[in-house]
């Protein structure tokens, strides 16, 4: 009786462990409001358009997930300074962060500002952008982003991270840069 349980046991390991690999990522690819986006995402006024990822975040992709953050030391961005490193601090080693001042002494600064601004080039603070890799419509393996220019407190952080380290686990050894 032992052994049999130990193998239905070891079965339902296997069944739960082969459901959570096919739930795959949290957010899809696509142009909605929650999706990782592989051009403007639907809101924006480059809906469509292609992004021109930096050439300084397509280089840090290649190792793993990325995420950037620009800011001012303002009292409006405290709060998502305080998420995003809480985030960064959990993720150290699993992501690239780019920590950037909007205050105009950094041009990668005003590089994610016109890439990433889900606003289409409002180029409003505080920016927080996660990049990673997953296959688009095509079946192909894209670096998405997905973005925000709110204050979003940590649970939104993470969970776009822990997806960008999920997606980019999965699909990175498929990528062509």
């Amino acid at each position: 009786m032992n052994k049999i349980k130990k193998i239905l046991s070891l079965i339902l390991i296997i069944l739960l462990a082969s459901v959570n690999g096919a739930m795959g990522a949290v957010s899809s690819v696509g142009s909605g409001n929650d999706d990782w986006w592989t051009a403007y995402p639907d809101q924006s006024p480059g809906a469509g358009g292609d992004v021109n990822h930096p050439s300084w975040v397509l280089d840090a992709l290649k190792s793993k997930p990325v995420i950037i953050y620009v800011h001012k030391s303002c009292n409006y961005c405290a709060p998502q300074t305080a998420a995003v490193q809480n985030i960064t601090d959990e993720f150290n080693g699993q992501i690239t962060f780019f920590n950037i001042g909007a205050d105009g002494n950094d041009s990668r600064s005003e590089e994610a500002l016109q890439a990433y601004d889900p606003n289409g080039g409002k180029k409003y603070v505080p920016l927080t952008v996660i990049v990673t890799l997953a296959m688009n419509s095509e079946g192909e393996v894209v670096p998405v982003w997905h973005s925000t220019d709110e204050v979003t407190g940590d649970s939104w952080v993470k969970k776009y991270v822990e997806d960008a380290v999920g997606q980019y686990d999965e699909n990175s050894a498929d990528w062509n840069p």
